[in-house]
């Protein structure tokens, strides 16, 4: 049984990959630096005594998704997770004078993982078990003036998730939408917040007991979940007057 791991070289898809090798599972690291890939795959190997694979993944080469699952499963063994961490915020700013930087956010944030996510979709309903996890963003509840095109994305992602999950429920393989806050990431370099920023590498033990509990949707920080509540309650009359 394998893992497979895409966007593997961020530091939350790192720190799941840490915490799945460790407890045994066969890992596939895919990345779009395949070179840093293939020295983590080496470091984790060496590290837990697991078989750690590695190899290129980028979102927006959608004709190759479902031939990099099926390489996973020959040098691993079946499919038992696909985590979907990848993403890329992009320029806001960018975005909203260049049609094509807008529609690399959403082709990254959505069309790539709705690509990836179906190839392991068939893979894993196949062998009638498994999990698909995909990490989306509590920028994906409302949309706010600063990050529309990125949040929308995230926003279309999590519905497809549910969606997903409805169908993939009966077959015997299980669905987790990961909202996730502010993260010690390159996203959140420099961000002036209040808001506690969580540490990757307890968003990856997060993912970890999650997936195994078979949860269905996963604020983390937990916190977010309420914070949210309370934004999607405001008025619309009154939340496009803030400046958010």
């Amino acid at each position: 049984m394998s893992v497979l791991i895409l966007g593997a070289t961020s530091p939350i898809a790192n720190a799941a990959a840490r915490e799945y090798a460790s407890r045994g599972h066969a890992v596939f690291l895919a990345a779009r630096d395949e070179e840093a890939a293939s020295v983590l795959a080496a470091e984790l190997s060496e590290a837990h005594g697991v078989e750690v694979g590695s190899g290129r993944f980028d979102a927006l080469e959608t004709q190759d998704h479902a031939e990099l699952v099926a390489r996973v499963e020959r040098e691993l063994g079946a499919l038992e997770v696909a985590l979907v961490a990848f993403g890329d915020m992009g320029d806001h700013d960018a975005a909203l004078n260049d049609p094509a930087a807008a529609r690399r956010i959403i082709d990254v944030n959505y069309t790539g993982a709705v690509s990836i996510c179906e190839a392991a979709a068939a893979a894993l309903t196949a062998h009638g078990a498994g999990s698909i996890v995909g990490i989306s963003s509590v920028a994906g509840e409302r949309g706010r003036q600063s990050n529309y095109i990125y949040g929308s994305a995230k926003g279309a992602l999590t519905l497809y998730l549910q969606g997903l999950r409805n169908r993939l429920h009966p077959l015997g393989v299980h669905v987790m939408t990961a909202k996730l806050g502010f993260v010690d990431t390159r996203m959140t370099e420099g961000l002036k917040t209040a808001i506690p920023i969580a540490d990757p590498a307890d968003v990856g033990r997060a993912l970890y007991n999650a997936e195994r509990r078979g949860t269905n949707v996963l604020y983390y920080p937990k916190f977010w979940a309420g914070i949210m509540g309370v934004i999607r309650a405001i008025p619309e009359s009154v939340f496009k007057r803030l400046k958010l």
